[in-house]
């Protein structure tokens, strides 16, 4: 089976790999998004995707846009069987979605038709959901619309983060790719139509996704400092001298105390570090203040010890 695969972050590396080392396929081309300016310097970022299929020698393609007719013959001119898609982050057109004759395979992590749209891992920690799961689907021309060939669970135990989440992903969905595309080869695994009236929309993250509000239930909180371990991390900011500094709570976890105190103050315990919230407390583990590197609040509090009572905003 010749395939042309879509893809550009590191969560698509392990499914490319799969596809390259399962016999019976041949990834033929890579396509994958443009080189983009990274981080404070604004250096060039090549995308992991590429990284590795130049590492594997395979010819990999960075069409600005997939709608203009020269793509639609460069991508003809392979002879692929199936086009192969897993976080490549554009909306792919029909003019691309008809080229092979078996259609568009799409890998997504969620259980579809709940959280349709690019952020399912993170909605399903953010929601407590207890599970979740891959689904191998057909593209069609709406978001995550397309009829699904085949779904796996993941039962999750409430402690995930984004970045956990992934590597669960990781240890079963490279090899489930390939085993249902070799069932779909031969005629095995028959489409589904999704439910549209049981779709859930998730939406692409910002960096204010992350402000933490603090009156917010500190569950939710805790939730959000797992989902968004990544991008954009949960962030407050806290008035001191000289102005405002922005702080990334990194790890958190939810203890059952009441301080009394407005929601929002930092708050010391026998050493540890503790935000009140309502009538309970987040207790502080990890966290970056701005400029610095990442530390545990033991650290934190050696050197802030002036901050307790501050209210973060």
């Amino acid at each position: 089976m010749k395939i042309i695969f879509f893809g550009t972050p590191a969560f698509a590396v392990p499914f490319l790999n799969a596809l390259i080392s399962e016999s019976g396929f041949e990834v033929v081309c890579v396509v994958t998004q443009s080189d983009k300016p990274s981080g404070r310097g604004g250096k060039i970022a090549l995308p992991e995707v590429k990284i590795f299929a130049d590492q594997k020698k395979i010819q990999v393609h960075q069409f600005p846009s997939l709608k203009k007719p020269e793509v639609v013959e460069i991508l003809s001119s392979f002879n692929a069987d199936i086009f192969v898609v897993v976080a490549y982050g554009k909306i792919i057109p029909s003019s691309i979605l008809s080229i092979p004759s078996k259609g568009v395979v799409n890998v997504h992590p969620s259980l579809l038709p709940k959280y349709r749209g690019p952020s399912p891992m993170q909605s399903a920690i953010l929601n407590g959901d207890k599970k979740t799961g891959i689904s191998i689907m057909l593209l069609d021309e709406g978001m995550d619309t397309g009829p699904i060939l085949a779904q796996k669970t993941i039962e999750l135990s409430g402690n995930e983060t984004a970045r956990t989440l992934e590597s669960k992903i990781h240890s079963i969905g490279p090899k489930f790719l390939c085993e249902i595309l070799k069932s779909y080869e031969k005629g095995s695994s028959a489409p589904s139509v999704q439910n549209n009236q049981e779709a859930s929309i998730t939406r692409l993250i910002s960096k204010e996704d992350g402000k933490i509000n603090w009156n917010a239930d500190a569950k939710s909180i805790e939730r959000m400092v797992r989902a968004y371990i990544e991008w954009p991390t949960a962030w407050t900011t806290i008035k001191i001298k000289g102005g405002k500094v922005r702080i990334k709570i990194l790890e958190a976890k939810v203890a059952q105390k009441n301080f009394g105190k407005t929601n929002g103050m930092l708050c010391e315990d026998q050493g540890r570090l503790f935000v009140a919230i309502n009538s309970e407390a987040l207790e502080l583990i990890t966290l970056q203040p701005e400029g610095k590197a990442q530390m545990k609040a033991q650290a934190f509090l050696a050197g802030r010890k002036d901050w307790i009572g501050k209210i973060f905003e």
